[in-house]
């Protein structure tokens, strides 16, 4: 009886590449898991971070309001609108 060694290879070949898809899998899923949870750790920052400088600037505005330094609120209204039209987020929001 012949051994047909091409189907023996073939066999051989797939086996292996299933364990190499195996092994990747399971690092995949690790790093999956791994920046998933700095994600939501990101995430938790940026929800700080927002609600801090939401505070500051509202606690700004109403401190120029307060003073009424009608000249100081429109120079930081040019310098947050001329930052806002850089980054293309003013166009966005007119249109």
């Amino acid at each position: 009886m012949e051994v047909n060694w091409i189907v023996i290879g073939w066999i051989i070949d797939m086996i292996l590449n299933g364990i190499v898809w195996v092994i990747i899998a399971a690092f995949g899923l690790v790093l999956i898991d791994v920046t998933d949870k700095w994600t939501r750790k990101a995430i938790q920052w940026m929800d700080v971070a927002d609600k801090w400088i939401r505070k500051f600037v509202e606690d700004s505005l109403e401190w120029i309001i307060e003073k009424n330094l009608n000249i100081f609120s429109a120079f930081l209204f040019v310098i947050l609108f001329g930052v806002l039209s850089q980054l293309g987020i003013l166009p966005k929001l007119i249109s």
